[in-house]
């Protein structure tokens, strides 16, 4: 599963899904390479000759939408935590540092989207708001829909606190399936668990679920990590984009 300074999956490398995509490691570009807002070219590990846009992350739950041919003199000013986009050649970008990163695609209706999900944004639902979007806009319908989990802080390591917790009883039914009770009265979180059950109950297959079951927080020379270091050093990036059409 992984080539190079990058993680790929077979679900989405397959050559009948024509989608080029990566999770993205310590080794692989940083948030320094990558400016926000901006469409740029030449980013390593996204499709040839492709435009790879990357926005202001908020811990929201709003996605930009690009349904047009980029050009140089596009601007995105705002904040938004998901990018979906149906265009060929534009590969959407999101950056993380222990939360998670998300890659949808629908082949049939040739689609794709990243996602960056704190416990903030899968709290407040950007999973199932995303794949709404995904249907109003483009007509995807989740059973359609691949998705794959990336990277981010395990179960293992994410100690949260009682204000998380209330927020995840208020917004999640199911909260108690991806809560971990550990000794001493620790309680831990499992990001990756929350956004999956999410997608499935909003209608997307267990079979088209891929998880990169590694840990930012405990895999200090593959991963960038903000609660293990206790500052921004770097992000990873992970994204997603549909290839060029062949003339």
């Amino acid at each position: 599963m992984a080539k190079a300074s990058v993680i790929t999956v077979p679900a989405f490398a397959d050559r009948g899904s024509q989608v080029h995509h990566f999770f993205g490691t310590r080794q692989h570009t940083s948030q320094h390479d990558l400016e926000q807002g901006i469409p740029l070219r030449g980013i390593q590990g996204a499709a040839p000759s492709s435009w790879t846009l990357s926005v202001k992350q908020v811990h929201g739950t709003d996605a930009l939408i690009v349904d047009h041919v980029l050009t140089s003199t596009d601007q995105f000013a705002g904040g938004w935590d998901a990018l979906i986009t149906d265009q060929p050649g534009v590969t959407v970008a999101v950056r993380t540092a222990d939360c998670v990163p998300i890659l949808l695609h629908d082949p049939k209706r040739r689609v794709v989207a990243a996602i960056h999900a704190g416990w903030r944004g899968a709290v407040a639902g950007i999973v199932p708001k995303t794949l709404a979007l995904l249907r109003s806009r483009f007509g995807s319908h989740p059973e359609q829909v691949r998705m794959s989990i990336g990277p981010s802080v395990g179960a293992c390591c994410y100690e949260v606190d009682e204000p998380v917790l209330d927020r995840l009883r208020e917004g999640f039914s199911d909260w108690e399936k991806v809560v971990r009770y550990r000794t001493a009265g620790k309680v831990h979180l499992d990001l990756k668990t929350l956004v999956k059950e999410q997608a499935l109950t909003h209608g997307v297959s267990t079979r088209a679920v891929t998880t990169v079951n590694l840990c930012t927080m405990c895999h200090e020379d593959m991963f960038f990590s903000y609660r293990r270091e206790g500052k921004v050093y770097g992000t990873m990036i992970s994204a997603i984009g549909l290839p060029l059409k062949k003339r």
